[in-house]
């Protein structure tokens, strides 16, 4: 059974997008297939870099960066909203995968979660 799950929201300002990560990480420590998919303002949660201490939270980015060693079998972008937010390939993670979201590729997955 493998399950994917949609963030939408910033990564930065409420907690939804925090909770559907620790998700993927529960599922993906019981050993269920899980994947991640950034569309909206939800692809900034993979732009390198980022200065969380401006907001006064802590950096997402090695939360991200260890997924796959927990077992979370890709980290996904939507290619559409990259290009809204600007962000290249070079400005990612490493090992994000740019996509187009769409039935295609949610048809692969037995479950679909949004977070929010």
């Amino acid at each position: 059974m493998r399950a994917l799950i949609i963030i939408d929201q910033p990564p930065y300002g409420s907690w939804e997008g925090r909770e559907a990560l620790d998700m993927a990480l529960s599922l993906a420590a019981f050993d269920q297939p899980v994947a991640l998919l950034f569309c909206g303002a939800g692809v900034n949660w993979l732009r390198k870099g980022q200065d969380a201490g401006k907001v006064q939270q802590k950096s997402i980015e090695r939360n991200l960066a260890a997924a796959p060693i927990f077992g979370v079998e890709a980290l996904l972008a939507d290619a559409g909203a990259c290009d809204q937010y600007g962000l290249a390939e070079a400005d990612l993670l490493d090992d994000v995968c740019i996509t187009d979201f769409g039935t295609e590729l949610t048809g692969g997955f037995d479950h679909v979660a949004f977070a929010g």
